[in-house]
């Protein structure tokens, strides 16, 4: 069988794929892809279903090698992506597929845009699944463990036919600030001024990761809770809601959250905008509006 080994991993690179849903009264959140529209479009430039596994890369700095050739994508962050056959790195085209010959090294650089990437082969990485999936949930810690260097993956068979084109023409981040549409509710009446949520500029905190992202408001603008001591028992919560704890900093769900909270949620980003946020940097100023 073909396999990748893993030569560096970066901050964090884990295998993915749609998800394990249906298990959350079990208290087993989906998990998944983070952006799951670069996701797909990996899949798709290889010629692989979407439910087949990829790997989702951190900011950058992953390394592999392969011991046969394989036809490989990578999309989403802006990284570099360079392929060294044995005669030097090249530098190769983003969202876009190439054929990795045996012995051949991939490595993506760090990311100048967005924050997440992904390597797609074809035939998939075929790596145990756990509950129907092989996807890394960093929350529960269900699935794969995060990839370490030495590891090898086996990649799998079942690909279908190669796209007629090799490259897909994808629009930049916008690193200036990003809007996201947000539903309102269902607890948005815990709030003493819901619209302040859409009406403050947000700054992505250093506490973010496939969890969710917890978000800084200018000096003194926090979202206030209408009545300090109300207490809320446990409800479900689901990817892209928008929870609100009594710091007044809303922090945004992401693709590992867990599957009920005790803390109002107060809106809901639309599930389109989620891939974008799943992109969001540090730092990175955001807004909402409502859908």
């Amino acid at each position: 069988m073909t396999t990748l080994e893993v030569l560096a991993t970066g901050p964090q690179a884990t295998v993915q794929d749609l998800g394990r849903p249906g298990y959350a009264a079990m208290g087993v959140g989906c998990s998944g892809a983070a952006d799951r529209r670069s996701f797909a479009l990996a899949q798709r430039l290889v010629g692989n279903d979407e439910a087949l596994a990829a790997v989702e890369v951190l900011i950058g700095g992953l390394s592999l090698r392969t011991d046969e050739a394989v036809e490989v994508a990578v999309t989403g962050a802006g990284v570099e992506v360079l392929i060294d056959d044995g005669e030097g790195p090249v530098p190769m085209g983003l969202n876009a597929r190439h054929t990795l010959r045996a012995g051949a090294t991939l490595t993506l650089g760090q990311a100048a845009s967005g924050l997440r990437a992904y390597v797609a082969v074809r035939g998939g990485i075929d790596v145990e699944p756990v509950l129907g999936s092989r996807a890394t949930d960093t929350m529960s810690g269900i699935g794969p463990k995060p990839l370490s260097e030495g590891d090898r993956l086996p990649v799998g068979r079942g690909a279908g036919e190669l796209p007629a084109t090799d490259l897909a023409p994808v629009a930049g981040f916008d690193e200036d600030g990003v809007t996201l549409r947000a539903v309102r509710g269902p607890r948005d009446d815990w709030l003493a001024d819901a619209e302040h949520l859409t009406q403050t500029t947000w700054t992505v905190s250093d506490k973010a990761n496939r969890v969710g992202a917890r978000l800084n408001p200018p000096e003194g603008a926090t979202l206030r809770h209408a009545e300090q001591d109300r207490q809320l028992p446990s409800e479900g919560a689901a990817r892209g809601a928008i929870q609100v704890p009594p710091s007044g900093e809303p922090v945004l769900f992401l693709a590992d959250h867990p599957v009920t909270g005790g803390y109002p949620v107060v809106a809901v980003v639309v599930d389109e905008d989620v891939d974008r946020a799943a992109q969001l940097r540090p730092g990175q100023k955001v807004r909402f509006t409502w859908a």
